[in-house]
């Protein structure tokens, strides 16, 4: 959660793909994956990318153009659902 609100709010008014799709963000969240599934002692597909999960996401209507300073709690809460279910976690 923390680590989801930190990314976001980083850079204000920018749209939640222009601030989730930047290097860093993406190499970090690629690295939060690994760690994740070894921790769950799970393994990860070699065709799994970040840019492809975040993009699908980002695409879905709920979620298109929208800005993290126009959103609210209940909002953050559901982004943050529909991350984990495709197995992104923040740090």
């Amino acid at each position: 959660w923390d680590g989801m609100i930190r990314l976001l709010f980083n850079r204000k008014n920018k749209t939640l793909r222009s601030v989730l799709r930047t290097k860093t963000t993406m190499k970090l969240l690629q690295e939060n994956m690994r760690t994740h599934a070894a921790l769950n002692n799970t393994m990860l597909a070699d065709d799994v990318k970040v840019e492809d999960i975040l993009e699908e996401v980002c695409s879905m209507e709920a979620w298109k153009d929208k800005r993290a300073s126009k959103l609210d709690l209940d909002d953050f809460l559901d982004l943050l659902v529909e991350f984990n279910k495709r197995g992104i976690h923040f740090s």
